[in-house]
């Protein structure tokens, strides 16, 4: 069975409308950043966190415990995460000598830290605190623009 990402020999997929497949929404992909700081590093997970991403989840992992640095992980755009995701939280925690912080968790997220008790292992965080990265803004969570 393909997904609506899988390429295929027999064709272009079939589609029902922009970034809609006949098997359902296509997902967006997932993106793994790494940000070294000087006094800590920053991880940025973005979409679908899964298997796709396993050598970028594990590249991510050694840049952080090369850098010997307390580490945070921005989920705040993850939209979907398997246990590819959570494999990578817990190899993070275990291997950094700082206990991990895991930010702006999407409730998908929260719901699998839970089941799996991983989020045990990390301390999560609702808000993005001063951490001495430079504060980005992002559009999508301001309201409307009023002049």
């Amino acid at each position: 069975m393909r997904d609506g990402n899988s390429p295929t020999t027999d064709g272009p997929a079939q589609t029902a409308g922009p970034g809609i497949t006949s098997g359902g929404l296509a997902g967006e992909p997932g993106a793994v950043h790494v940000i070294l700081g000087s006094d800590r590093t920053r991880i940025v997970l973005s979409g679908e966190i899964d298997a796709d991403l396993g050598p970028d989840l594990q590249e991510a992992t050694t840049d952080a415990e090369q850098a010997g640095l307390p580490i945070e992980v921005d989920a705040h755009h993850v939209t979907f995460m398997d246990s590819s995701g959570v494999a990578f939280l817990a190899r993070l925690s275990i291997r950094s000598q700082h206990r991990v912080r895991l930010l702006r968790v999407p409730p998908t997220v929260r719901f699998l830290l839970e089941v799996t008790r991983i989020g045990e292992l990390l301390d999560v965080v609702d808000t993005d605190e001063p951490t001495g990265f430079a504060a980005t803004p992002d559009p999508a969570d301001e309201g409307p623009a009023t002049t």
